[in-house]
């Protein structure tokens, strides 16, 4: 009880060679012109704080041996009507390989429009699509939850974070 459910081990070269094949896969399933290209990204990681009764003795304290990981990155000057075909296609291939909807993000104003939505696999990894009127940008963010790192993990000289996108054939 005082320490809380014990964090899984994480290796972080494994976690973002993860996260970028499924940025691939996203980049792959939204099957846009070529016209639309995506950005490069970087696996960054992320705070992860005390579980359990040691918690109340450590609040907002984050631990450092203890991480969480995200990669973000864009797809610029998509209109909606391709925004929205693209969002579909990662919808189906998602639900196809078993994740689930966790947050349907959808909204609009008097002066916006924002499209979005979340799925969340078995193992806790998540997969943000967000589109919006006023950048005409598809945003992405691909998480994985935390994980305890190595102690000899630096996070300022890791080679395995850059993620670029492959080629892909032109879609519609």
């Amino acid at each position: 009880m005082w320490n809380g459910a014990q964090y899984p081990s994480a290796d972080p070269d494994a976690v973002a060679q993860r996260l970028k094949a499924r940025s691939d896969e996203v980049y792959d399933s939204f099957a846009l012109s070529e016209k639309y290209a995506a950005g490069s990204g970087r696996v960054d990681t992320g705070a992860c704080y005390y579980r359990g009764l040691r918690s109340i003795a450590h609040i907002d304290e984050a631990r450092s041996d203890v991480r969480s990981f995200g990669l973000d990155w864009s797809v610029p000057d998509v209109p909606e009507a391709a925004a929205r075909d693209a969002q579909r296609r990662v919808r189906q291939r998602l639900v196809q390989k078993g994740w689930k909807l966790t947050h349907e993000g959808d909204r609009a104003g008097a002066t916006f429009r924002e499209l979005g939505f979340r799925f969340e696999n078995p193992g806790g990894d998540q997969v943000d699509v967000r589109w919006n009127d006023s950048t005409t940008t598809l945003f992405i963010s691909v998480y994985a939850p935390c994980g305890q790192v190595p102690d000899e993990f630096v996070e300022y000289d890791w080679s395995e974070a850059d993620w670029h996108p492959q080629e892909q054939s032109a879609g519609p």
